[in-house]
């Protein structure tokens, strides 16, 4: 009987492990991931736009921002020859539209990179999900032998 007890404690602590730390670590993983996945979208979208005004050579422009909570209104942009570029910890850089592409493409490599080493974090993580898994699957048949031979 103190060998059941042994057993299911075991499969508790690994319940709890799977549970308490392996799922949280791998939800918080997934969202990081996708936090930078927005990111590097938002930069897509403004070398687009800076492209856009490039290519067509406006020398002025008019608008909607989004002011917050997706409420809009016009605005006029007197000169394009510079941008504000939030470059992170709150900042924003006076760039030209050249400096501001070059930025952006350097900015996407650098997420990038950060990226992948959250999807392998999420492989790691999932690998350590299955193990547990097999370990509880390999008790509960030892668990299973022992009760048949008895």
């Amino acid at each position: 009987m103190s060998k059941e007890k042994d057993i299911s404690k075991k499969i508790e602590q690994y319940d709890k492990f799977l549970h308490d730390k392996l799922e949280v670590d791998l939800k918080q993983t997934w969202d990081l991931r996708e936090k930078i996945y927005e990111e590097i979208s938002d930069y897509i979208k403004l070398r687009n736009h800076i492209e856009l005004i490039k290519s067509n050579n406006l020398k002025e422009l008019k608008t909607m921002v989004d002011l917050g909570s997706n409420f809009y209104c016009q605005a006029k942009i007197p000169d394009t020859t510079y941008i504000y570029v939030n470059v992170g910890f709150g900042f924003h850089v006076q760039f030209t539209l050249d400096e501001a592409i070059e930025f952006i493409n350097k900015k996407e490599i650098s997420l990038q990179k950060k990226s992948e080493q959250y999807t392998q974090d999420i492989a790691k993580i999932n690998a350590h999900i299955k193990m547990v898994y097999e370990a509880v699957s390999e008790i509960l048949n030892l668990q299973k032998g022992e009760e048949s031979t008895r």
